[in-house]
């Protein structure tokens, strides 16, 4: 994996926000104050500061029921107008996974006709959020068996040199056969194909995929803050 230096990692303090200014600033929508990615791709956004102004644009980026997931270095200290829908922490993990082959299995690329399926899958197991074109925002592999996908793993936020990999996940009946290992090693071998430096995120509850992601060889960088909002009133 190529040197990182401390402003380099600096981007990732901020994620949501480093991507949509650097790597995928053409997916951005709103303005300087705030911005997310289109509703159909995530729901994440973040905003340029913690201010009353910044989450006044926030706000008016959202309609109905629509929510705005945050990833932020501190706790969302919210001000009126708006409802927590989730408040956790995760921890990001930087690394280059284990190489980690497959003997029974094919790692395919899966594209727009796969969206049913990854839907699905996604449903089933709860990697987190997952909408219909999530699979725009990078490569995603999966592994197929009797012809039902069962395993998939993407990339979705790119902050500069970053490539955060994403929706890992294994249907419940295929678990233990390293599955989600090969997946994510095919995966950053792509991002580290590109120059680029792969990492990921996990609710810090999730202590075994914490333990799966510190076998391979990633490191926990550092924990963040995840709040999901919506507007209120």
């Amino acid at each position: 994996m190529r040197p990182v230096s401390d402003s380099d990692e600096a981007l990732l303090d901020r994620p949501i926000w480093s991507a949509l200014t650097t790597s995928q600033k053409h997916l951005a929508e709103g303005g300087p104050r705030a911005l997310r990615y289109p509703v159909d791709m995530t729901p994440f956004a973040d905003m340029a500061d913690m201010s009353a102004a910044s989450f006044a644009a926030l706000r008016d980026l959202l309609s109905g029921t629509q929510v705005a997931a945050l990833f932020t270095p501190e706790p969302v200290d919210m001000p009126s107008g708006f409802k927590v829908v989730l408040a956790e922490t995760g921890e990001q993990m930087i690394g280059s996974p284990a190489d980690s082959p497959l003997r029974d299995a094919e790692i395919v690329t899966l594209g727009a006709a796969d969206v049913p399926a990854m839907m699905a899958l996604t449903e089933l197991t709860k990697p987190g959020p997952f909408a219909p074109r999530t699979h725009e925002l990078g490569t995603f592999l999966g592994i197929r068996a009797g012809g039902e996908l069962v395993a998939m793993t993407g990339e979705r936020m790119k902050p500069g040199m970053f490539v955060e990999m994403t929706a890992v996940c294994v249907h419940p009946d295929y678990r233990g056969r390293g599955y989600a290992q090969a997946l994510l090693a095919a995966v950053a071998r792509r991002i580290e194909a590109r120059g680029e430096i792969p990492f990921l995120h996990v609710f810090s509850s999730n202590t075994s995929a914490i333990a799966l992601y510190q076998r391979q060889g990633m490191r926990i960088r550092r924990r963040l803050y995840v709040t999901v909002l919506m507007k209120q009133g």
